[in-house]
């Protein structure tokens, strides 16, 4: 006697096989569901780790539903294993639609984020716009590159004819001189606070240090940690302070730096202004640094960060910061702990000297330094003539002067020079510099993190071409970067138009409530 007879003897019919087959499909949905929100939750909300339960529903759903339809198609509506199937096939047509759209319509972290898990979705984003690089200006300065190679170093109060004058609407009283905001805020004269002379102790020390650099030095006690989207800035400082027994993890340093999480980029001078607020360690940035001053600061004991350029696999040109812990003059490396590629074997990556100046190029070779109060007029002494922003300035606009006319189709170098004129308050040749430099392709993100141009096309009254600089970024992914929405403000309000430059102002207040420039821009105006 069957069981199907039992059940019917004792008056419980057997059930339906429909019923079985929804059953057996529902406890399939659960099962991927709860590997889905179990992957989900610990990953801290990460959508990447859905692609995995994804796949495997993608795949088992329409197969038990199939193979079970077949297994019991006697109890079944005729060929529904048919229509099933046929169901399946036209839910992955659509599916694979309406995919990419939902995927092209993902905030940029998310987009990146599963372009490691599946690179092929790349071709499925919206193209950069003007071909992935930077626009070449309408109007262009009447100064020639080989002026701009010519020029001697001067400073600011010796600089460049005037500043022509804005061609439309009286600018308002700080336009012609931007206020100190504009720039890096945390940047100071000489250092943060006002440094002792250095002493003979010092002097003896940091000489003998420069003099008798070993051939190898590295720094030990850091705590490295993997940063989330676009958080290497946080991450890296959080990994540097851990040298002086900071606790914190990144996520405290991102609440002040990236309060949106959609952040394309936080700046040296934002670090800086971490570290000082909010730690009991100092911190300084300038730009002009050398592989030389950079081994000398390790020896010596002194952690830095360094912004350069990465290409992850499957990915494009980007900016990217690391912390440097040490060097080797016997293999020419330098060492980093990389908050995106790991540490290595604990001691750091190591970066052959040459490859890493190549990628330090692009950001002028800027440095973040930190120390504790009391080695401050030794750290002076180490970096000399830079540790005044002004000489620091003309230290790196020789350097790009030099390498521009070893090599005048680098954008780089063109860039860096209008970069450091910036610095010394030169805005007609820095943006013929940078009028160079964009006829030299730059990359499009270079101006998701240097915002130099638009400083130096706003103050010599080439509105227009700050415009297509902020209609560039807002087509490509810095609609995310507040200075995009700050210089779109800038020039409104220099033109008048005070309802749209306040609305750009909030816009960029709306994406970092803490960016004092637009916050002050926007008081002004009321």
């Amino acid at each position: 006697m069957n069981s199907s007879n039992l059940n019917t003897d004792r008056g419980l019919p057997s059930p339906p096989r429909l019923l079985i087959w929804i059953v057996l499909l529902f406890f399939t949905a659960i099962v991927l569901a709860a590997i889905a929100a179990v992957g989900y939750f610990t990953s801290d909300g990460r959508l990447s780790r859905l692609i995995l339960p994804l796949a495997l529903a993608a795949v088992a759903f329409p197969v038990i539903s199939v193979l079970s339809a077949l297994a019991l198609r006697r109890g079944l509506p005729r060929r529904m294993w048919l229509f099933v199937l046929i169901f399946w096939l036209i839910v992955f047509g659509v599916g694979a639609v309406g995919g990419v759209q939902v995927y092209r319509g993902l905030e940029p972290r998310y987009q990146a984020e599963m372009l490691t898990y599946v690179p092929f979705m790349e071709q499925y984003m919206r193209p950069t716009p003007q071909g992935g690089v930077i626009p070449t200006a309408a109007v262009t300065s009447a100064l020639s590159p080989a002026d701009l190679l010519a020029m001697p170093l001067a400073s600011p109060s010796e600089a460049a004819p005037a500043a022509t004058a804005p061609p439309t609407a009286t600018p308002a009283p700080s336009e012609t001189a931007l206020p100190t905001a504009t720039t890096a805020p945390t940047e100071a004269a000489v250092l943060p606070t006002q440094a002792p002379p250095p002493t003979d102790e010092t002097m003896v020390l940091t000489s003998s240090t420069r003099s008798n650099r070993p051939a190898s030095a590295f720094l030990y006690g850091f705590r490295w940690e993997r940063q989330e989207w676009n958080n290497c800035g946080p991450t890296n400082i959080t990994i540097a302070l851990s040298h002086f027994g900071w606790q914190e993890t990144a996520s405290y340093a991102e609440e002040y730096l990236r309060p949106n999480t959609e952040d394309k980029n936080v700046s040296p001078g934002e670090l800086v202004s971490f570290v000082n607020n909010h730690t009991g360690v100092r911190a300084i940035t300038r730009i002009g640094g050398d592989t030389e001053l950079l081994r000398t600061l390790i020896a010596a004991g002194f952690p830095v960060l360094v912004e350069t350029t990465f290409t992850p696999e499957g990915y494009d040109w980007i900016g990217h910061y690391q912390t440097v812990v040490g060097y080797d003059d016997n293999n020419a490396n330098f060492y980093v702990y990389d908050s995106y590629l790991g540490v290595g074997d604990g001691s750091g990556l190591p970066e052959p000297y040459a490859q890493f100046d190549r990628d330090w190029q692009a950001f002028n070779r800027v440095l973040i330094v930190l120390y504790e109060q009391d080695r401050e007029a030794e750290l002076v002494a180490l970096l000399g003539d830079r540790a005044d922003l002004t000489l620091a300035a003309e230290h790196a606009l020789q350097v790009a002067q030099d390498e521009a006319r070893a090599n005048p189709t680098s954008p780089f170098a063109w860039f860096n020079m209008g970069s450091a004129l910036v610095k010394l308050g030169d805005y007609e040749r820095a943006a013929a510099a940078f009028d160079e430099a964009s006829r030299r392709e730059l990359p499009f993100r270079m101006l998701w993190y240097q915002f130099g141009p638009f400083e130096a096309y706003f103050n010599v009254g080439r509105y227009d071409d700050v415009m297509a600089l902020v209609q560039n970024n807002l087509t490509n992914g810095a609609q995310y970067v507040e200075e995009t929405h700050y210089w779109q403000g800038r020039v409104y309000e220099a033109r008048g138009m005070t309802a749209e430059a306040s609305a750009a102002y909030r816009r960029a207040l709306a994406h970092n409530p803490l960016y004092a420039a637009a916050r002050e821009r926007l008081d002004a105006l009321a």
